[in-house]
């Protein structure tokens, strides 16, 4: 982890209040220790699978994919920060969910599987440890961090689908949120999308990739009601976390070589695609979004 001088970092500078402006700094981990197991329905559907598909975990595969994500953070200008690896703990390399970065500072959750309920060790050290600020803990409900989505300053679309965060959680997290005057919205999602940041992540101002069909028409409705507008996935891209990217800010985005579609229909639009195989941790649960966890924006 890059070394941080704390005479010149004040708490002020950690923390977004959008998830699409100009990324300085991400928070990832290690997958030093990472193995296939049953940990949700993504990787369930693949573990039932293998026999049809022939696919086949790779450490060395993972780890040579995770370090061409860094490579494009790198290149991208962005600080790479990461988790302390720890062997028992050989899924918090998803750092997007043991934790969510806010504007007031992080967001601890509260995780529901048995092997991820410990990532908040190494989450609040890490936040401590570089003297950044912590908002407050989930305790209500078991809550992750790819259930928060800051749809731009001051609104909030918080999901739960209940195999990972629960209705009491996600209510607890969007109280805190009103309090400090922003909208927030719950709304539940099916589980095998197991987070809402697997059906909706922001891309630009006003602008959302989402998997519209998956997505409640009530939250369609309120989404489109405030000026949204969609750069729509399908289920088949969806359900293998094509939604999963991270906008980069000044047009470029962070998605995969699994979504062609998606891929080609944001080209289109001008951005800037980069598009590496992540096949080793889509296949196990999740995407680029999932891995990293945005800790300074510019304000949005």
């Amino acid at each position: 982890m890059k070394e941080l001088d704390q005479t010149q970092v004040s708490h002020e500078v950690w923390g977004i209040d959008n998830d699409y402006t100009l990324l300085h700094d991400v928070l990832l981990g290690h997958p030093d220790h990472y193995r296939w197991l049953d940990a949700g329905p993504i990787i369930r559907r693949t573990l039932q699978n293998l026999e049809h598909t022939g696919v086949k975990f790779s450490i060395e595969t993972a780890k040579a994919q995770h370090a061409e994500m860094v490579q494009i953070y790198e290149s991208s200008g962005v600080n790479c920060h990461y988790l302390d690896s720890d062997e028992v703990l050989h899924r918090n390399f998803f750092a997007r969910d043991s934790s969510a970065m806010t504007p007031w500072g992080a967001l601890i959750c509260h995780m529901q599987l048995k092997c991820r309920r410990a990532d908040y060790v190494t989450t609040i050290k890490f936040y401590q440890d570089n003297n950044m600020p912590i908002w407050n803990y989930v305790t209500a409900g078991h809550f992750e961090g790819g259930d928060f989505v800051i749809l731009e300053p001051g609104c909030v679309l918080i999901g739960y689908c209940g195999e990972r965060s629960e209705q009491e959680g996600a209510e607890q997290v969007a109280s805190w949120v009103r309090e400090q005057g922003w909208e927030a919205r719950v709304a539940p999602i099916s589980r095998e999308f197991v987070h809402m940041d697997g059906l909706v992540v922001p891309l630009a101002p006003k602008l959302l990739v989402a998997c519209l069909d998956a997505l409640e028409d009530w939250v369609v409705k309120w989404l489109r009601s405030k000026g949204f507008e969609f750069v729509d996935v399908g289920y088949a891209e969806a359900k293998n976390l094509g939604v999963n990217l991270v906008a980069l800010g000044n047009d470029r985005v962070l998605s995969m070589k699994s979504s062609p579609d998606l891929n080609e229909k944001m080209r289109a639009l001008g951005f800037e695609v980069f598009d590496p195989d992540m096949s080793m941790f889509t296949l196990g649960g999740g995407g680029v979004h999932c891995l990293s966890q945005a800790l300074r924006r510019d304000p949005g």
